[in-house]
């Protein structure tokens, strides 16, 4: 009766192990078996070595068994096949120091990127091939017992490599993931601040899929909660962006609380298709509690860096401006960028020309709405009532209250410009037009 132990099992760090419960309390292969194919009986050498395997038989299973797996080195089998021979002939597991050896194999598989699926596809079909080559197996009709004392030994020793090698693969895929992580991150910073020597930056670029020889555009995403990495939202952008209409894979990180997304951008179609798959991930604009800006196209890292700034201005000028597009693109706010080029002139022109409107009960901000719903409106007083819930004739009573206090009328072409820069300014400067009552 075989009265082994099983195998007790811990959690170390996440990753299932075992622990070695001794040698297999089996019956040895008969000798008659060893002699029927023509071997001496190996068991007196056992604990000194054993017999040694057939080297060309070890060649040729190990060779198979890599083919089976997708044509990987069947040098990361190491010494399984002859251990497993050995154990057979002695009738004992594989000693706890040559398991333990396995997890070292399963480190370097990881390190040189093999798939875990094809590594313990390698040495499942070396086992089952190396079984027909031992030579108890094949004098099996000489005694059969022998032959199921092989398999529990073989078994039980593909069993714990298996293990170790999938706790050292493990193990190793986890380091590897933090210092790919770190050098992300290392990455993301650098290329955004700009302060990184251009050549390293570009070999590095290639290795998380950026080209930076050709044009790159970056949007930036705020929402009310902070992005972090590796959650929901950062991941299911991630997603959105595989495949998009851009030439490259789109880099998505997190930075200072705020989604930023670098992508390819040959042409304008590129980035609008990468602005609606952001939208489609975060959410419909009408349900958005989260803002977006796209900086212009450019080549080269310095190109990626002024991206990066712009996509934050047109963030900053989008919740200024209260857009109702929640992803506001630099392209189409260069006029804001010509009017606070100068801050203080810019200031200058809010003051002179809408600061009477502070003296109104309520303050200026109902007169601002309507001066921008009319222009939007190409200067149609009943379209503009009807966009801000008011009758027609509160729009015109505000209209003339407007041309009295400014001096400008909205309906004159000669006004229309400085009255509309005017505000254009004031939103983008975030002027406050509360009354000083």
């Amino acid at each position: 009766m075989d009265n082994r132990s099983d195998a007790s099992h811990t959690l170390r760090d996440g990753v299932r192990t075992r622990r070695e419960d001794g040698p297999l309390d089996a019956p040895r292969p008969g000798a008659a078996g060893w002699e029927a194919a023509g071997v001496s009986d190996p068991h007196p050498a056992a604990t000194a070595g054993g017999q040694q395997p057939p080297a060309e038989v070890l060649d040729r299973v190990a060779g198979a068994a890599a083919r089976d797996a997708g044509g990987i080195d069947p040098a990361l089998l190491d010494d399984f096949l002859a251990a497993v021979w050995r154990a057979v002939a002695a009738g004992r597991r594989l000693p706890a120091s040559r398991v333990r050896s396995y997890r070292r194999v399963g480190e370097e598989a990881a390190a040189g990127g093999v798939a875990l699926r094809a590594l313990l596809d390698l040495y499942l079909s070396a086992a089952w091939r190396l079984w027909r080559q031992l030579p108890v197996v094949q004098a099996a009709a000489q005694d059969p017992q022998a032959v199921v004392t092989a398999g529990e030994v073989l078994l039980r020793a593909t069993d714990d490599a298996v293990a170790s090698l999938t706790e050292g693969y493990q193990l190793a895929r986890r380091q590897l993931v933090r210092r790919e992580e770190s050098a992300r991150r290392e990455f993301v910073d650098d290329l955004l601040a700009g302060t990184a020597d251009v050549p390293g930056l570009l070999r590095r670029a290639q290795r998380f899929g950026l080209d930076l020889s050709g044009p790159h555009a970056v949007l930036v995403v705020r929402a009310a909660e902070p992005f972090a990495e590796g959650t929901t939202a950062v991941t299911t952008v991630e997603r959105r962006l595989q495949g998009s209409a851009a030439d490259a894979d789109a880099l998505v990180a997190t930075k200072d609380g705020a989604l930023v997304v670098v992508f390819a951008a040959p042409d304008r179609e590129a980035v609008a298709e990468v602005s609606t798959r952001v939208r489609e991930a975060l959410g419909r604009p009408g349900d958005a509690t989260w803002r977006a800006g796209v900086g212009r196209r450019g080549s080269g890292p310095g190109a990626v860096v002024s991206s990066y700034d712009e996509a934050r201005r047109a963030l900053d000028l989008g919740v200024r401006l209260r857009l109702q597009d929640p992803v506001a693109d630099a392209s189409d706010l260069l006029v804001f960028e010509v009017l606070l080029r100068d801050r203080g002139a810019a200031r200058d022109l809010v003051e002179s020309v809408l600061a009477p409107l502070r003296e109104v009960r309520g303050g200026a901000e109902p007169y601002l709405a309507t001066i921008e719903t009319y222009f939007e409106t190409g200067g149609n007083a009943t379209e503009t009532a009807r966009r801000l819930h008011l009758s027609v004739r509160a729009v015109t009573y505000r209209l003339a209250r407007v041309r009295r206090l400014t001096g400008l009328d909205a309906a004159r072409a000669q006004d229309r410009f400085g009255l509309q820069a005017a505000v254009l300014a004031a939103r983008a400067l975030g002027w406050e037009g509360e009354a000083t009552l």
